[in-house]
């Protein structure tokens, strides 16, 4: 049985998170750099839009299984994202995405309960994503960034 839990990235597991990985078609979906996890770890350091960035790590049990960073503009209720989202190779298609961002509502909830939409931006060719995304709640919003359309899910 699946038992989804969410944990921040620490001293402690980072190195676990840099093993995870993405098959070799879906990397330019996740990050331009291999492991995808390494530019997500540094923006959490670098913070590019000067809010804080907050590394997560997907867990099944003891077992690590995929990753995403959250960030969001302090004082706001509109301005959350979810970014670098994926599953490991190994562990694709058992359910865990969809899992894992019931997980990230839940922890929206609990944490942030200002949060009132959370919003992610997909490459418009991940399919596989898309459909997860939209399954899950997301809309497709009138906006683009980077050239990638964006979702938001209304909490």
């Amino acid at each position: 049985m699946m038992c989804v839990t969410l944990q921040p990235v620490t001293r402690v597991n980072w190195r676990e998170a840099l093993e995870l990985s993405v098959e070799p078609g879906q990397q330019h979906f996740v990050a331009e750099v291999v492991p995808p996890v390494a530019i997500a770890l540094a923006k959490a350091y670098i913070q590019p839009r000067g809010w804080p960035v907050l590394p997560h790590a997907i867990y099944d049990g003891l077992v690590m299984v995929g990753f995403f960073n959250l960030t969001y503009e302090p004082g706001s209720t509109e301005d959350y994202w979810l970014q670098h989202f994926f599953i490991d190779r190994r562990y694709q298609r058992r359910g865990y995405g969809a899992a894992a961002l019931q997980a990230l509502v839940e922890l929206l909830k609990a944490q942030f309960p200002a949060c009132r939409s959370l919003h992610l931006s997909v490459h418009r060719e991940n399919y596989p994503a898309r459909r997860l995304y939209e399954k899950s709640g997301f809309v497709q919003a009138e906006r683009h960034v980077d050239g990638e359309p964006v979702y938001r899910l209304g909490l």
